[in-house]
């Protein structure tokens, strides 16, 4: 396709004369359009933003008026025509163009207000099939892009946040370069993430996890004072996953979030999620998105206080999930210690008044557990590449466990092996969890040998012993977990000495054989999972 070689430089100062506006969101559209209009700016607009300007008393322009054509297969076909796509694209200082807008009766349009069908909020709302696909916009984005590719001279809006800014701008008398540079950039961000929606739900709806091209779309939702450290610029976005957490929390009290409280948030609600409600009060403390302790209890105030004996020093600035509602008797014990979050699906009247005692602590609340089982993706960023994967939605409690060992787990054993290991899928690799009575008393994360998790966790937990006046570590008669296979009988030898009397981990390793009898020598229970949680 040939390519213009016309240098033409692009103007500072223009004004506007004529705006096209049709949009989906009529948040502000009528004001906006009436600021124009004293500005003695011409108005033309298409189907029901025509109807609702005109209801308004304001003089508008259909645009089949422009095109001469009206709007044909119930609105699919408006604007998608040389009177609009001309009037958008003509470069005005270039004669050629000129002559070609005299020449086929084509309208300059020096303002386009366009935002697009709601797509979003049709997928997130699980519209059905037709419904969903008549939501993709084709004629907004394409005057989006237009517009857009043509900011020497045409300014256009997809947001209604920019329209106080374009109407301060034009007390000045016309548009500078520079705004409509930077809307013709906030445009192309947005038409990449409608498609970026689009393309996601079809690679959902067709079982297409990977498809060939991948992007990631999201809106800025805060800028932050820096990253994971102070010299790092950051930012939150969100990407619109109807999942409960802390992307789609309300924050009620307490300080802007930092990165990090953002990154740890999210790592312990979505622990916390994997305790039901209906079964147990459950608490997780997180800190640099390792649990610090998980409990469940009778109440969600003693599951608070189990999961706080498991490390209480290491959760001295961490933050707090919880999987009930927050209660008053609760609150009251948290605000005890320094800490930077608490993020629960709900928080009862009297347990806000007594956090707000504290106002720095940040208090959200998400209305709902996000679900451990439902498949979706999560991504990293590598030099030069993005790593995507499907969520690990694995649970222990769908998997078949192999008894390995001669001795068989008791009842009470297996329910803390299944504890651990729904607590080590959580903990970075290597990952070693000692639990007991639905509580960790042990947990040893991120080390580069397996046996050296095993004897921190069980360092802790000889720590944690101390400081409850225990003559003894809570970790003698546990269940341990390993969220990868043992690959020799050295770590389980730590274990053992740490006083584990049942072992969970996935099986797998050449030396298996080894491990067994190492358990079967010892006299403890052993059982496979077939299903490792590497967390990295």
């Amino acid at each position: 396709m040939a390519v213009s070689s016309k240098k033409i430089p692009a103007p500072d100062q223009v004004t506007i004369a004529t705006a096209l506006l049709s949009v989906s969101d009529k948040t502000g559209i009528v004001d906006l359009a009436r600021a124009l209009h004293e500005k003695g700016v011409r108005l033309v607009s298409t189907g029901g933003t025509h109807k609702t300007l005109s209801e308004a008393g304001l003089p508008v322009r259909d645009v089949s008026e422009l095109t001469g054509f009206p709007e044909v297969m119930d609105g699919r076909v408006k604007t998608l025509h040389p009177g609009v796509h001309g009037g958008l694209l003509a470069i005005r200082d270039d004669a050629d163009h000129l002559a070609a807008m005299r020449d086929h009766g084509i309208t300059g349009i020096d303002l386009a207000v366009i935002n697009l069908y709601p797509f979003e909020d049709v997928r997130a709302k699980g519209g059905d099939y037709p419904t969903t696909v008549e939501n993709i916009d084709i004629g907004g984005p394409a005057m989006i892009r237009a517009s857009a590719k043509n900011h020497a001279y045409v300014t256009i809006v997809t947001d209604p946040s920019d329209y106080a800014p374009l109407l301060n701008e034009m007390e000045k008398g016309a548009t500078t370069l520079t705004f409509r540079q930077t809307m013709a950039a906030k445009a192309y961000a947005r038409t990449a993430a409608y498609d970026t929606a689009i393309a996601g739900w079809f690679a959902e709806v067709l079982d297409t996890p990977m498809p060939r091209h991948r992007t990631i779309g999201g809106v800025l939702k805060e800028e932050m004072r820096y990253g994971e450290n102070p010299h790092q610029k950051a930012a939150f976005y969100v990407t619109g996953e109807n999942r409960p957490g802390v992307a789609t929390a309300t924050l009620l009290q307490g300080k802007q979030l930092s990165y990090n409280n953002i990154n740890d948030t999210d790592a312990a609600f979505e622990l916390v999620a994997e305790f039901l409600p209906e079964n147990a009060p459950a608490c997780a403390i997180i800190k640099h998105a390792n649990p610090c302790g998980v409990a469940t209890g009778s109440t969600l105030l003693e599951a608070y206080n189990r999961a706080l004996a498991c490390d209480s020093t290491s959760a001295f600035g961490g933050i707090i999930a919880l999987n009930r509602t927050l209660d008053a008797a609760t609150a009251t014990e948290i605000v005890k210690l320094f800490t930077e979050v608490i993020i629960a699906p709900d928080v009862d009247e009297a347990a806000k008044a007594i956090i707000a005692k504290k106002p720095n602590l940040r208090l959200l609340v998400t209305g709902a557990l996000p679900d451990p089982r439902v498949p979706g993706l999560t991504a990293k960023t590598v030099s030069g590449g993005l790593l995507v994967q499907t969520r690990d939605n694995g649970m222990v409690e769908d998997l078949e466990l192999k008894v390995v060992t001669k001795r068989t787990p008791t009842a009470q054993e297996l329910e803390d092996m299944k504890f651990a290991f729904k607590v080590a899928k959580h903990v970075k690799s290597n990952a070693v969890v000692y639990a007991k009575d639905g509580q960790t008393v042990g947990i040893g994360a991120g080390q580069m040998s397996r046996v050296d998790s095993a004897r921190i966790a069980g360092l802790k937990a000889e720590e944690a012993a101390r400081a409850l006046g225990l003559p003894a570590p809570l970790t003698q008669g546990s269940a341990v977990a390993s969220e990868a296979f043992l690959p020799f009988a050295d770590g389980l030898l730590s274990m053992i000495a740490a006083g584990a009397t049942s072992v969970i981990q996935p099986g797998g390793s050449m030396r298996d054989e080894e491990v067994i009898k190492a358990a079967d020598d010892a006299g403890i229970a052993m059982v496979f999972t077939g299903m490792r949680h590497f967390k990295h």
